[in-house]
């Protein structure tokens, strides 16, 4: 049996630091803005609730 020849994979383009560091930065960021979402909806839903205890607003319809 002859040796046989292995075809190797040529890295074009980015390298693998970069790529770490491109995907380190991008999920961060893509979790700042769900988090910043997050706190958005959760202020929105106290307001809510603390107009609901004042009277401010209700929650059943009037006849």
């Amino acid at each position: 049996m002859a040796g046989h020849k292995v075809a190797h994979i040529t890295l074009k383009g980015l390298n693998l630091v970069k790529e770490i560091i491109l995907g380190s930065t991008l999920g961060l960021l893509a979790g700042g803005l769900w988090k910043m979402h997050h706190w958005n909806e959760q202020r929105r839903s106290r307001a809510f609730f603390d107009m609901l205890e004042k009277g401010g607003v209700g929650i059943v319809a009037e006849e």
